[in-house]
């Protein structure tokens, strides 16, 4: 791993937090000093138990949980830690470098590499994802998939025919920001 790729991957595991809940440990990302997204199949209850790289556990409580889009966004006391850095994902191309982080099979903030495959519905009609050849398993789920510089440019998901579907950030940060302005 090139120096550049090891100081992203060591940001990434300073925003990608831990998500305990009733199957396990899912993945989150600081979104700010206090919100963290994560798939919405990952949020499975109000208020959950979040593990910060810093070793601090903090309650986190729902702020909304939109099951079709598959995304939640959390609230928990302000930890102090910068959020994530958030990148681009229209820029992103078929063949770029990524990164995936989680908690994989109860592995703390594991790092795994690979490329963007296709960007695009997996079926016609369907959403839009970011299709990439990085390997997931249970407890990837709602963490980052990021540039080589350490930007996250989607949340990991689900696996499909071998590949990692990712939500593009740029549909996570509409999401968020529709989910604040509705709540003031």
């Amino acid at each position: 791993m090139t120096p550049h790729l090891a100081q992203a991957a060591d940001r990434l595991r300073e925003v990608t937090v831990e998500i305990y809940g009733s199957g396990g440990v899912g993945a989150g990302i600081l979104w700010a000093p206090d919100l963290v997204v994560t798939n919405a199949h990952v949020a499975r209850a109000p208020c959950l138990r979040v593990g910060l790289a810093d070793e601090r556990q903090v309650d986190a409580h729902l702020i909304i949980a939109d099951r079709r889009a598959d995304l939640a966004l959390f609230r928990i006391p302000h930890c102090g830690a910068a959020p994530a850095a958030l990148g681009d994902s229209d820029a992103l191309r078929v063949g770029a470098l990524v990164v995936a982080l989680g908690h994989p099979l109860g592995l703390r903030r594991t790092l795994t590499a690979g490329v963007v495959h296709a960007l695009g519905p997996a079926r016609p009609g369907g959403r839009r994802w970011i299709h990439a050849d990085v390997r997931l398993a249970p407890g990837n789920s709602g963490g980052p998939l990021a540039d080589t510089a350490g930007q996250v440019v989607g949340i990991n998901t689900m696996i499909a025919g071998g590949l990692a579907l990712a939500i593009p950030i740029n549909d996570v940060r509409r999401f968020v920001t529709s989910t604040l302005a509705s709540a003031t």
